[in-house]
């Protein structure tokens, strides 16, 4: 068994003054290592939203009245705070799990050999989006759950999606420039479907905001809209994102497009009829919280369809390797 190695007083110090760069020194993580950490923090960003929504349609999102404690006098929820505490403390802890798999994935991509500058940022920008929104949460909370800050929170949530996204499709990837694998007009196409898909999520977060699930069992202010001409106006926009997904399918078959543009369309195309299913039925079933759940749930995953769509669109081949210079490895150093 070998023995546990010396750490001087130097090495401390190195970990003190730059922890990344210390672990990054004596760790090179296998490429699937990366791989799964990015996909992590993708799908931990998944949860977060998910289980806000659980906190919201379980009328629990004054169960913790207050921020950042719980009371003015507890930091965790009490008992005589009932289950609605619990659901809300709950969904604060999964803030730090949230948070461990996006510096879990910082460090694999910090640690990887060669260093990749643009992958690390990646999850730098992921950890500043949580604490953006870590406080944007106390914020809704502090003003009892106005609907505007709510829906923040929740576009500071797909985000921080897309962001995860990219990064976890950057990890499968090089870093040469990208080439494209359709022509302009397909591009154009697909960032039109990318551009209606953010105004069907931004009107989501309006039906949200005028419609009978508050948050919370008491009195909660709404948007000051009528609920089902919204409703509709979302439906025309979710039709409008359907229509478009079809007629990439179609322009990338007639221009025989590689396999994985084509794929990811179907894909997409696919999560689609399922969500507009689950949107309709929750519509003519008076809007019942399991059915709300998951329609937010197939929301996450319809952005996520998209994006992969967008980035299917190229490819980044690895770049030649070579012997890097005195500056190439300076900056390595500092980084």
């Amino acid at each position: 068994m070998d023995g546990v190695p010396n750490v001087t007083t130097a090495d401390a110090a190195s970990a003190v003054r730059n922890p990344l760069a210390f672990i990054a020194a004596r760790w090179t993580p296998d490429p699937r290592t990366v791989r799964r950490a990015a996909l992590t923090a993708l799908v931990m960003s998944v949860v977060i939203v998910v289980t806000g929504g659980a906190v919201r349609l379980t009328g629990s999102g004054l169960g913790c009245p207050t921020w950042p404690k719980c009371t003015d006098d507890s930091l965790t929820n009490t008992s005589e705070m009932g289950i609605h505490g619990v659901i809300e403390f709950g969904n604060r802890m999964l803030t730090y799990v949230l948070c461990a798999a996006v510096g879990w994935a910082i460090i694999a991509a910090r640690s990887q050999k060669p260093f990749r500058r643009s992958l690390t940022r990646l999850g730098w920008a992921q950890f500043w989006i949580v604490m953006g929104n870590a406080i944007l949460g106390g914020i809704v909370v502090l003003v009892g759950l106005n609907p505007y800050t709510v829906a923040a929170h929740f576009l500071l949530s797909t985000a921080l999606i897309a962001v995860a996204t990219v990064m976890w499709q950057r990890t499968r990837e090089g870093d040469a420039a990208p080439r494209p694998l359709v022509g302009k007009a397909v591009q154009q196409l697909v960032w039109a479907l990318v551009v209606v898909s953010v105004l069907l999520i931004a009107v989501g977060t309006v039906v949200t905001g005028a419609g009978p699930h508050a948050g919370d069992s008491s009195e909660v202010e709404r948007m000051p809209l009528d609920w089902e001409t919204v409703s509709k106006a979302h439906a025309v926009l979710a039709w409008v994102v359907v229509t478009l997904a079809f007629a990439l399918w179609f322009v990338l078959k007639a221009v025989d497009a590689p396999r994985a543009p084509l794929s990811r369309t179907r894909d997409l195309f696919l999560v689609l009829l399922a969500q507009g299913a689950v949107g309709y039925v929750q519509y003519f079933t008076d809007l019942p919280e399991i059915l709300v759940g998951l329609h937010m749930f197939g929301s996450c995953l319809v952005w996520i369809a998209t994006l992969r769509v967008l980035l299917a669109l190229r490819e980044r081949p690895e770049e030649p390797a070579g012997v890097p210079g005195p500056a190439a490895e300076a900056t390595l150093t500092r980084a």
